[in-house]
């Protein structure tokens, strides 16, 4: 294993990164902008708990996670890229996307979910839907996650054997195991035809999750060309003299139980 980013200098960077996200997301308010930030990568490689980072202080109702379950019969039968077009961004708004259309040129292309006319047809496609995006005024980023071999199946592994994290453990995960190469070559051709100047595609290097989170937090705000957005201040106003209410009786009422209570007692008698 690797020299790891030290977690009291990761806290620390994370804090300072994440309060300049709350200004980007003033900023994009402001100014109607739209963003669509695609997270793509290996399985393990560090993509959901990164999200989780980028909107821990984030409003929910500007910054919104898509992350899209399989497609149903219906959506089969549509044209590929329709389904996700309901999720892109109106004004004002960041869409983070929690693997995106480029299934198709990994897992769905490996995995044979999709045959070769298919598949050929995203490649070809997908440059043309994003420069569209783009022309349109759409704020695209896309990173791909990158893990090692060794550091995938240590992360499976942990998984595996923590009874909280074991839902992220899919068949398919564990067959990325079988089909590393397979998948490296599925993203070498997916570079080829979709890393393209208008949307290129950003490596993030994630071995170190500390450190990868901080590389790719860093490198979304220095991409998005935000301006620091003067924000009313607030004024909490004085709590009015009581005006004659009575609360009705407690025991009329339902509580759920003070179980709280009953641990500290516990603890406090255990110590």
């Amino acid at each position: 294993m690797g020299k790891r980013m030290k977690k009291t200098l990761y806290e620390r960077e994370l804090k300072v990164l994440q309060a300049r996200l709350v200004d980007m997301q003033a900023w994009v308010q402001s100014t109607g902008a739209r963003i669509v930030v695609i997270f793509e990568g290996r399985d393990a490689a560090g993509k959901g708990s990164t999200i989780k980072r980028v909107v821990e202080y984030l409003n929910p109702r500007v910054t919104r996670i898509a992350a899209l379950p399989a497609p149903t019969e219906r959506e089969r039968t549509q044209w590929y890229f329709q389904r996700y077009i309901s999720h892109l961004p109106a004004a004002g708004e960041i869409v983070l996307m929690d693997r995106s259309w480029y299934n198709r040129a990994g897992v769905e292309h490996v995995m044979g979910y999709c045959t070769n006319v298919q598949y050929h047809r995203f490649l070809h496609q997908a440059p043309i839907f994003e420069r569209m995006l783009v022309e349109d005024g759409v704020i695209l980023l896309k990173y791909w996650f990158s893990v090692s071999d060794v550091e995938q199946e240590n992360r499976f592994r942990s998984r595996a054997e923590d009874p909280m994290r074991r839902w992220k453990l899919s068949p398919n995960d564990v067959m990325s195991i079988t089909k590393w190469e397979d998948y490296s070559r599925a993203k070498d051709t997916m570079f080829v035809h979709t890393d393209i100047p208008e949307a290129p595609w950003f490596e993030v290097r994630s071995d170190d999750k500390r450190a990868s989170r901080i590389n790719m937090i860093s490198h979304l705000l220095s991409r998005v060309p935000y301006e620091m957005v003067e924000r009313d201040e607030v004024d909490i106003p004085a709590r009015p003299a009581p005006g004659g209410y009575e609360r009705p009786p407690r025991n009329v009422e339902n509580y759920v139980p003070d179980v709280a209570s009953d641990f500290e007692a516990r603890s406090g008698s255990s110590r």
